[in-house]
């Protein structure tokens, strides 16, 4: 990696020193009960590598989207579960600038950990206000980013503060980085893409980077009713993005000038509505009849994308295959993801890339199969689209 990080200091580096490392707590909420802490383990060995180096640990991150102080965004719920999973108590701060902060990391001795408060209670965070920026580091003698999650944004605690403290990368964004990067720029071979989700607008720049370096391309949600349309396929009250049409017809048409094997479902689960207990059938792409809307890839389509991922060495995963929150229309999303898994057991490099995917992995307890589970939505795909990430790119070079 091109980046400095974390392992680069030593002891010597960091011992009394004063550390602002930018964490993604974003976690979900349930009557003020962390429902999934997977952003705050991913965290923990920075953090604790850093505290066993004899720093003083600053960290802050952003919660939900607040207008102004809210006081269900606070971030005490995940001050508490970090001194669950730390062992030891964390120094939670009301407020992330200031001198209520100034005289709280005053007094932290070396291997504290200290919490600052939701940074989105102020808008300067999101302008990368330069002078929010100045007083968010003014506690601080290096700053460490370690959310990648936000790293495509620009935003005061991402990007801002990187003007006023020597910048290095945590362990989190290393490695996030090294799978993601490395599975473009260096892939072990074949390498198969998976993308789904609903919209083809969604996932363009995403597809039409993974065409120059995938040599499969898997195509499942409810974005393949659009590329079917635009064969001339009948698709019922599927979602279809009918501006979109062209571009299908351009993506399946650079596949085959590329030699990419691009493959969509070849049956599908139809509902006769958007619910969870609708009817349901299985029919070819070629029967999906009037008033009927696709909401899963069938049992076929499964077998045939399990087949062509058999002999690949490195698979990416973005989007689910179908409608997985209704029970009804997930076993296309289970089926890939437990395919994965198998793989994963035989050597192939599995790598999923964020958002939905990952609620699918983790909802099966299959996070730990997988050779990587990225953190960042927007943000791995935007590194698979090869996009420069502003968060990273601010950071120093080795």
């Amino acid at each position: 990696m091109s980046k400095k990080t974390v392992a680069d200091l030593s002891a010597s580096d960091l011992s009394g020193k004063r550390v602002l490392v930018r964490v993604d707590f974003n976690v979900p909420l349930d009557n003020g009960s962390i429902t999934d802490d997977t952003r705050i383990r991913a965290a923990l060995p920075t953090i604790q590598d850093l505290t066993s180096k004899g720093a003083k640990v600053i960290l802050t991150s952003h919660f939900g989207r607040p207008k102004g102080i809210d006081e269900s965004l606070r971030l005490t719920p995940v001050a508490a579960r970090l001194s669950e999973l730390l062992g030891k108590a964390v120094i939670k701060c009301d407020d992330c600038i200031g001198e209520e902060v100034a005289q709280a990391v005053a007094e932290m001795q070396n291997g504290d950990v200290a919490l600052l408060e939701n940074v989105r209670f102020y808008a300067e965070e999101e302008d990368n206000d330069p002078e929010f920026a100045k007083k968010l580091a003014s506690v601080a003698d290096l700053y460490v980013n370690d959310a990648f999650g936000t790293a495509h944004r620009a935003h005061a605690s991402t990007e801002g503060v990187t003007h006023y403290l020597p910048s290095v990368a945590g362990y989190l964004i290393e490695k996030e980085l090294q799978f993601l990067q490395g599975a473009i720029e260096e892939p072990k071979r074949p390498l198969a893409a998976i993308v789904g989700g609903s919209k083809v607008s969604s996932k363009i720049g995403v597809i039409e980077a993974l065409l120059d370096k995938c040599d499969k391309l898997l195509l499942g949600g409810g974005m393949i009713f659009t590329f079917y349309k635009a064969r001339g396929l009948n698709v019922g009250k599927s979602l279809v993005e009918d501006d979109k049409l062209e571009l299908a017809r351009e993506l399946e048409a650079k596949a085959k000038e590329k030699g990419v094997t691009f493959l969509l479902p070849t049956d599908v689960i139809i509902a006769d509505n958007f619910a969870a207990d609708a009817n349901a059938e299985t029919v070819s792409i070629n029967d999906i009849p009037d008033g009927w809307m696709g909401l899963d890839i069938g049992p076929d389509s499964i077998k045939v994308f399990q087949e062509a991922l058999g002999d690949c060495k490195t698979v990416i995963w973005n989007g689910p295959m179908g409608v997985f929150e209704f029970e009804k229309f997930a076993a296309g999303t289970k089926a890939i993801a437990l395919t994965l898994a198998d793989l994963t057991k035989t050597g192939t490099i599995t790598i999923i890339g964020g958002g939905d995917s990952v609620a699918a992995v983790e909802q099966l307890n299959l996070g730990e199969q997988m050779s990587h589970i990225s953190t960042g939505g927007g943000a791995s795909l935007e590194l698979l689209e090869g996009k420069v990430l502003p968060g990273i790119a601010a950071l120093n070079d080795k």
